[in-house]
């Protein structure tokens, strides 16, 4: 075989793959998700080189990145408007336990220090999850009249916040814990609706 037609080959396996992973994408629906609307053009040359089952579990996954971000991010806008109402615009410095306080401190002195853009003002948007329950704990006077109770509160978001780590890291969720994820999410409205008369 000559060098020639090694050349062409190989060439022609290139473009067969490439039509190939362009009709999978084509067939794939979190691959249409992808499409330009939801990810930068100028990304999409790099996402295209991934493995095709990467790019599933992402598109899968995303779904629940998005609930995620829209709970904790409700979740931040509660304590702001609660705490904001009862205790002023100061309320960070005198209601927010100081371990929440020191470690939200060093996590946007790191964020400073690598001189990235700043993702926020807030100080709370440097919190964790689990930081926010904390937050609700110590100033359970303020959200009693609101949530359904500190109990069930915190078993809510402790559960939660299990199932955060695998969204938030990476991981693929099975699908009990998607059933257990659209649970903890109902429970947590249920939490919003306030105390039983």
């Amino acid at each position: 075989m000559s060098e020639h037609t090694i050349e062409l080959f190989l060439l022609k396996c290139a473009v067969i793959e490439s039509g190939l992973r362009d009709a999978l994408e084509e067939h794939n629906p979190g691959a249409r998700r992808r499409g330009g609307t939801f990810i930068d053009e100028r990304m999409e040359p790099f996402i295209k080189q991934f493995e095709l089952a990467n790019r599933n579990n992402a598109s899968k996954m995303s779904m629940y990145y998005e609930v995620f971000y829209m709970l904790e991010n409700d979740i931040r806008r509660l304590i702001i408007d609660t705490m904001e109402t009862a205790h002023g615009a100061g309320w960070w410095d005198t209601h927010v336990p100081q371990a929440v306080r020191d470690e939200v401190k060093k996590n946007r002195d790191r964020e400073d220090q690598a001189a990235w853009t700043m993702r926020s003002n807030a100080l709370i948007d440097y919190s964790t999850f689990g930081q926010l329950a904390d937050i609700m704990r110590a100033n359970w006077s303020d959200f009693a009249g609101m949530l359904r109770g500190v109990d069930s509160m915190n078993r809510v978001l402790h559960g939660l916040n299990m199932l955060r780590g695998t969204i938030a890291h990476c991981g693929v969720l099975a699908d009990d814990e998607v059933d257990r994820l659209q649970m903890s999410i109902r429970d947590w409205f249920r939490v919003l609706e306030g105390p039983k008369a």
